[in-house]
């Protein structure tokens, strides 16, 4: 009964929490992007994946699962961005603060709207011209290849280039209500971890913990889970990306949920580590070990430090690392952004860049244990939206 009215009375603070943003703030994003765009010579950007279309227009839908439809987003040099759509999507743009809908019948296995974009770039560009499209690591072209080589024909002598990275500079800093929707759910999967003990028992199978995980999560608040990873061992995991299996907890496990639930658009992404029964005391160190990394990265974290310094900072603490590739990268609107925290990255952190701190470590031979945390850039340093763990593994079962 306890679970149920906390549950209510959780839900009840989200609803009343807005969602959505207002039009002022497409306009600014729209207005910063036109700035960028005429000093780098670039007469209208093509925007055809979801997080970029969302970025511009509010479009918010689960529909882009379905790989049928493309979707096309135009931002001219001057005025508001202009849709390019498939029909079934127009009711739902007109929503959003987008007046300028233009639609096809789809799918069209002759022209599925490449003629429609066509028209509309040359209509926003002229007869000669740069359509800037985001071109780089973490980008792709959400539309055939057939269809993307057909409407560079089409529109020649304009022509499309890298919109040189205008799209991910913008995207990389997020308002103060970005913020505030990751905070909520990153608020979200606290409230869950602290839960976790309800459901995730010795004997219990790590496919029904998973299930029963997802399914608190959104009694908790999420909209919807659309990531859940982790693992469980004796004194660490194999890997953390395999997906559930029916094997049972047993004391000496350590069990690890990492998830990337969802509120209004907007991830949150971190991990806890727990002990079934009396851990092994060189799980509790290497837990120990990942939370003072995290401390370190979180210390250096402010304007000017990079994603490199970041890194190193863990790194240093570690001495013994997993071999993941990166120990964090960036949050927002997709569970992983831009920029990684790797060696060779060394993009400077700025204020209002969410970043997640990702240490992993070897326990022991073939036996690994990863930490997550979610932090904010702040113009003084930064702020912790996921609550620090402590040190020592918490004990379940």
């Amino acid at each position: 009964m306890k679970t149920a009215v906390f549950s209510v009375l959780s839900q009840s603070v989200h609803d009343m929490m807005e969602r959505g943003f207002p039009k002022q703030e497409f306009e600014a994003r729209t207005s910063r992007a036109q700035a960028l765009m005429a000093k780098r010579g670039i007469d209208a950007l093509l925007l055809t994946s979801e997080p970029d279309v969302r970025y511009f227009t509010g479009f918010l839908t689960r529909f882009w699962e379905s790989p049928a439809r493309p979707w096309f987003i135009v931002v001219p040099a001057t005025g508001k961005p202009i849709a390019v759509i498939p029909s079934i999507g127009a009711a739902l743009m007109a929503t959003t603060w987008i007046e300028d809908i233009r639609t096809w019948r789809a799918p069209d296995l002759t022209d599925d709207g490449v003629s429609l974009l066509s028209d509309t770039l040359k209509e926003c560009v002229g007869s000669s011209g740069r359509v800037g499209i985001p071109a780089g690591h973490e980008s792709h072209v959400r539309m055939p290849m057939s269809d993307f080589d057909r409407l560079k024909t089409m529109i020649a002598p304009i022509e499309i280039v890298s919109d040189e990275s205008i799209v991910r500079s913008l995207r990389i800093v997020k308002s103060s209500r970005e913020v505030e929707k990751i905070e909520t759910a990153v608020q979200i999967a606290g409230r869950t971890f602290a839960r976790v003990h309800e459901f995730a028992k010795k004997g219990a199978t790590l496919d029904d913990v998973f299930r029963r995980f997802q399914m608190t999560c959104l009694d908790e608040g999420a909209d919807f889970v659309p990531y859940l990873a982790g693992g469980a061992g004796q004194s660490g995991y194999g890997d953390v990306i395999s997906p559930a299996g029916p094997q049972q907890l047993q004391d000496g496990d350590i069990l690890m949920l990492d998830t990337g639930l969802i509120w209004d658009g907007h991830y949150s992404d971190y991990d806890r580590n727990f002990a079934v029964g009396t851990p092994d005391p060189r799980a509790n160190d290497a837990h120990k070990k990942l939370i003072e990394a995290t401390q370190a990265a979180f210390a250096i974290s402010k304007p000017g430090t990079t994603a490199a310094d970041l890194f190193h900072a863990m790194d240093d603490v570690l001495q013994s690392g997993s071999d993941a590739g990166r120990l964090g990268h960036g949050l927002g609107t997709q569970l992983t952004e831009w920029p990684s925290i790797i060696p060779d990255d060394h993009t400077e952190m700025l204020e209002g860049m969410v970043m997640t701190l990702e240490p992993g470590i070897e326990v022991l031979d073939g036996r690994i244990m990863v930490h997550e945390e979610n932090i904010v850039i702040t113009n003084n340093g930064a702020r912790w939206l996921s609550t620090l763990a402590a040190p020592d593994l918490p004990i379940i079962g």
